[in-house]
């Protein structure tokens, strides 16, 4: 399968929203997991932020495809 330029910025805008997006949500649930009034048990944690670094690495991924793509000539 061969990417336009256009893929290229699709994948880009893409990418630096999925980072964008779940790392605002890293913070949120570090907040709520310093918050006392907050009982949620810990593998509800754990399962997020296991979330929170397999997408924001996703989406890291998606901007240097998108980069690379824009770079390349053709």
């Amino acid at each position: 399968m061969k990417l336009e330029k256009t893929d290229g910025a699709l994948l880009l805008v893409i990418g630096v929203w999925t980072i964008a997006i779940w790392t605002n949500f890293g913070r949120n649930l570090v907040k709520t997991a310093k918050d006392p009034e907050q009982s949620r048990p810990k593998p509800y944690y754990i399962a997020h932020a296991v979330l929170v670094v397999v997408d924001v690495l996703l989406g890291g991924l998606l901007v240097k495809l998108g980069v690379q793509r824009l770079l390349t000539r053709g």
